[in-house]
C-alpha cells in the first residue's frame, strides 16, 4: 500500500514538473513572437496568463483528441509497472533532449521530443508501439511547417487586399490581439494537450476523464503558468527574429497562419507543435517581401534541431527503460 501511495505521488510530481517545464519552454516562443516583431499587443505577463487559461480550458471545451493520441494510441498498456516505467522514461527523454538542444542554441519542439520519447520508451519497456499511428503523426508534423508557410502567403495577400478604413496602425493592433488570442486557443486545442496526456497517464485514466476534472485542470494550468512566468526573461531569445526580419505586420500574419494550421490538425487528433507551425508561417511571411528577408541560416539550424530531436529522444527513451528494467531485475 505504501508503495502505491509513493508511486501515485511520484506520478503526480512528474506530471506537475512536466507542465512546469512546458510553460517555461513554450510560453516564451508564443508570447515573444509579437514582442520581437515590434507588434503592439498585450504585455508579456497578461499574455502568459491568457495562454495558461487557454491551455487549461480549451481541452475541456474543444475535446481531448490530441491528448488521447499521445497518451493512449501511440503505445499500448502493459501493466502498471511497465507503463509507469515507460512514461517516466518518455517524459525524462523529452525534457532532457529539449533542454540540451536549447542550451546549445538549437530550440526545438517539446511535442516532437515527447513523441520520440514515448515510442522509444515503449520499445524499451516491451510494449506494443502502434507504428502506423506514430508514422502518421510524424508525417503531419513534417507537413505542418510547409502548410504554415503557404497559409502565411495567403493570409498576407488577403490582409493587403482589404483596405484599413480606421487606419493601418489601429487595425494592426486589433488584428494582433485577435491573432494572439487565436494562437492561445490553438495551443490549448492541440500542442498544450501533451500536459493532459501525461497527467492522465500517470493517474491511470483517460485524457477525457481528467480534462473534465477541475483538480487536474487547475494543477496543469497552475504549473504551466508558473513555468511561463519563470520563462519570461527568455523572451529576448524567443523564436521570432531568428528566421526573418522584423515587421510589425509579420506577427499578425505569422500568428494567424500558424494558429490556423494547429487548429485544423487538432480536429483530427494529430499532435502538431505550435513552434513548428509558427516557424513555417514565419518563413512564409518573410517570403512575401522576397527571399532575402528570410534568414536561411536560422532555418537550417532549426531544421537540424528538429531532425535531431526525435531519434535522440527515441534513443534516450529506450536506454532509460532498459536501465530501469536492468536495475529492478
Amino acid at each position: 500500500m505504501l508503495n502505491n501511495i509513493l508511486m501515485n505521488w511520484f506520478g503526480f510530481a512528474l506530471a506537475a514538473a512536466f507542465a512546469l517545464f512546458t510553460g517555461f519552454n513554450d510560453a516564451g516562443a508564443l508570447v515573444g513572437l509579437g514582442l520581437r516583431l515590434s507588434a503592439r499587443g498585450l504585455p508579456p505577463m497578461p499574455a502568459v496568463v491568457m495562454l495558461a487559461l487557454a491551455a487549461t480550458l480549451a481541452p475541456a471545451v474543444l475535446g481531448t483528441a490530441v491528448a488521447a493520441t499521445l497518451g493512449e494510441r501511440l503505445v499500448g498498456a502493459g501493466g502498471d509497472e511497465r507503463t509507469a516505467t515507460a512514461l517516466t522514461a518518455a517524459v525524462t527523454a523529452a525534457v532532457l533532449v529539449t533542454a540540451t538542444l536549447a542550451a546549445r542554441g538549437l530550440p526545438t519542439s517539446l511535442t516532437l521530443a515527447l513523441i520520440g520519447g514515448i515510442a522509444g520508451a515503449g520499445v524499451g519497456a516491451g510494449l506494443a508501439v502502434d507504428w502506423p499511428i506514430v508514422g502518421s503523426v510524424l508525417l503531419t508534423a513534417a507537413i505542418a511547417p510547409c502548410v504554415g508557410a503557404l497559409a502565411a502567403l495567403g493570409v498576407h495577400r488577403l490582409l493587403t487586399a482589404v483596405p484599413a478604413y480606421e487606419g493601418a496602425g489601429r487595425r494592426l493592433r486589433w488584428l494582433h490581439a485577435g491573432a494572439l488570442g487565436m494562437s492561445c486557443l490553438a495551443y490549448g486545442a492541440n500542442d498544450g494537450q501533451k500536459m493532459i496526456a501525461v497527467y492522465a497517464a500517470v493517474q491511470g485514466g483517460t485524457a477525457a476523464r481528467y480534462a473534465a476534472s477541475p483538480l487536474a485542470l487547475v494543477t496543469i494550468g497552475g504549473c504551466f503558468l508558473i513555468g511561463g512566468l519563470l520563462g519570461l526573461p527568455r523572451l529576448a531569445a524567443a523564436l521570432a527574429g531568428r528566421l526573418g526580419t522584423g515587421r510589425p505586420d509579420a506577427a499578425v500574419v505569422t500568428e494567424l497562419s500558424g494558429a490556423g494550421v494547429v487548429l485544423g490538425t487538432a480536429a483530427f487528433g494529430a499532435p502538431v507543435s505550435m513552434t513548428q507551425s509558427l516557424s513555417g508561417a514565419m518563413v512564409g511571411t518573410g517570403l512575401t517581401g522576397g527571399s532575402r528577408r528570410v534568414r536561411w541560416g536560422g532555418v537550417l539550424r532549426l531544421g537540424r534541431a528538429w531532425l535531431l530531436t526525435l531519434p535522440t529522444a527515441f534513443a534516450v527513451g529506450v536506454a532509460g527503460c532498459l536501465l530501469v528494467r536492468t536495475a529492478v531485475h
